[in-house]
């Protein structure tokens, strides 16, 4: 079991590094006005050759907006969870740890999220409604990926059944997959929006893991 807490560890470590490494090479590698209002993004090639072999699609791109109320909901599910332990147990020590932990990780993908609202990496390859939304990392991604697997983590320690487990493990993952390729051939994000959400969820992912070791 250590080992396997060490893996999850230095994935964790690993995954965050890159993020912070390939942000700051989206900042500064081959940055061209290549957006609309002649807005820059880096790894402007790279970035420019996927956008027009995706195009977009702005349908698919309501369609995964509108399914990204399923991770909100699913986060205000284990909210409750906890806060009817915590009135029922009368003890925040008494709220059972993984969910304790997992509203912790909820305040730290919150806070990513924010960041990147005020901190402009670039902005997206297409105007919504007029505007220039920013767009590194993909928000959308980045919550999908962080509540629906912590979500998977916490069914599989609750629910005793085997085969609904791996039915609902199946259906999450899917979904999971279905969004992050949705955002990325919607067109309304850069390639490497998507490459910056999926290394900062998997580190933040690998982190929550390794805290819920703790208590094991």
């Amino acid at each position: 079991m250590k080992r396997k807490n060490n893996k999850s560890l230095y994935l964790s470590i690993g995954c965050l590094l890159g993020f912070a490494l390939w942000t700051v090479l989206v900042s500064l590698v081959n940055v061209e006005a290549i957006g609309p209002n002649g807005s820059e993004v880096g790894f402007a090639h790279l970035n420019k050759f996927v956008h027009n072999l995706t195009g977009v699609h702005m349908w698919l791109y309501t369609v995964t907006d509108w399914l990204g109320l399923v991770p909100i909901g699913v986060a205000f599910g284990f909210a409750v969870l906890g806060l009817a332990q915590l009135i029922k147990r009368k003890s925040l020590f008494k709220v059972d740890f993984d969910i304790t932990a997992l509203g912790i990780f909820y305040l730290v993908v919150m806070g990513v999220y924010a960041f990147f609202e005020y901190t402009v990496i670039n902005y997206r390859p297409v105007l919504i409604n007029g505007y220039l939304e920013a767009s590194y990392p993909s928000s959308t991604t980045l919550l999908v990926m962080c509540v629906m697997s912590t979500s998977v983590m916490q069914l599989n320690n609750r629910i005793k059944n085997t085969a609904l487990k791996k039915a609902i493990e199946l259906i999450q993952l899917t979904f999971i997959a279905f969004m992050v390729l949705g955002r990325l051939i919607s067109g309304v994000h850069w390639f490497t929006d998507i490459i910056g959400s999926i290394l900062v969820s998997v580190g933040l992912v690998a982190l929550y893991y390794r805290m819920m070791m703790w208590e094991k």
